[in-house]
C-alpha cells in the first residue's frame, strides 16, 4: 500500500465517522461536531488529490478555503444553537421538528 492509499481510506474512515455522528446524534451541539469531522475528511481528501496529482500547493490552498468556510459555517451554526436553547430551553432535534411557524 502506497501513502497516497493509505491517506485516503483514511480520509474515507473520518468520513464514515462523520456520517455516522451525523445521522446517529440528536443534539444541535454535537451535529456540528459531526459536521466538522465531515469538513476534515473532504479538507484530508483534497490534500491527498492535490499531493496525487502533483499540485500539492493547489490542493492546500483549497484546503485552507475549506477550512475557512467551515469555520464561518460553524460559528453560525453554535450562534443558532444558543439562540435555540435560550427560547425552547432545549436542543434536540425531535423537539425543534415540532415547531410550527
Amino acid at each position: 500500500m502506497t501513502q497516497t492509499t493509505v491517506l485516503l481510506l483514511g480520509a474515507v474512515g473520518v468520513l464514515g465517522v462523520g456520517l455516522y455522528g451525523l445521522l446517529r446524534l440528536r443534539n444541535l451541539i454535537q451535529i456540528i461536531v459531526a459536521l466538522q469531522i465531515l469538513a476534515k475528511a473532504a479538507v484530508l481528501a483534497l490534500v491527498v488529490a492535490g499531493k496525487a496529482s502533483g499540485h500539492v500547493n493547489l490542493g492546500q490552498s483549497l484546503a485552507v478555503t475549506v477550512i475557512v468556510a467551515d469555520t464561518v459555517i460553524a460559528v453560525v451554526g453554535l450562534a443558532l444553537a444558543v439562540q435555540v436553547r435560550r427560547r425552547l430551553g432545549t436542543l434536540d432535534v425531535k423537539a425543534l421538528a415540532t415547531l410550527r411557524g
